[in-house]
């Protein structure tokens, strides 16, 4: 049952959100904006930036979700300000859960919707602004070290419609020389489940 317990910060961010949007979006005026997820798993995450000069000087955000997606994207918006566009960017899950002091394994795919949706704020502001794309600069994972492939390669096999470990196999090899990086993959494909839903 310990797996289930929170840390402090993830308490007091859940209890005591930071940067959340509460008004209308229309009322707050935005750089660029981002929204991912799947409101029929419950987890859909909403992030505004105000950008100058390639850094980020605000965040508002709206989640439906859990406790842990809660806190996630409040921590996230207290991270990012101030920091460069090009910095939060390349921010992972990881970046995330470490600030938290850490979730419930079956709670991580919350962390994930945070760097998705902040990086789709950011490619809407770019995208407005006539900059070039950022896509391919953020950071990639090497889930299967035999064959050398990434989350990036599993997520593009989900969203090729890819929902079974077969079916991942067959577009990716992953799995076939060890094995053993089976039960991470299959948790990656239960996380983009969550944020992109069928």
């Amino acid at each position: 049952m310990s797996d289930w317990l929170y840390s402090d910060v993830v308490k007091d961010h859940f209890m005591n959100p930071k940067n959340v949007l509460s008004d209308d979006e229309s009322a707050w005026t935005c750089d660029g904006r981002g929204i991912v997820g799947n409101i029929k798993c419950g987890d859909q995450m909403l992030i505004l930036l105000r950008i100058k000069d390639r850094t980020i000087t605000d965040v508002r955000w709206k989640t439906y979700g859990c406790a842990s997606a809660i806190a996630s994207t409040s921590i996230l918006s207290e991270a990012i300000k101030g920091m460069s566009i090009d910095e939060a960017y390349t921010l992972k899950p990881d970046d995330i859960v470490a600030k938290l002091g850490g979730l419930p394994a079956n709670k991580i795919h919350c962390s994930v919707l945070g760097d998705k949706a902040l990086r789709a704020a950011i490619d809407d502001y770019c995208q407005k602004n006539g900059l070039p794309s950022m896509k391919g600069t953020e950071h990639a994972e090497i889930i299967c070290t035999c064959l050398n492939v990434t989350d990036r390669d599993i997520e593009d096999a989900y969203k090729a419609g890819d929902r079974t470990w077969e079916d991942l196999q067959s577009r990716t090899k992953i799995g076939t020389v060890c094995g053993g990086c089976k039960t991470k993959a299959l948790e990656l494909m239960h996380q983009f489940e969550h944020l992109y839903g069928e």
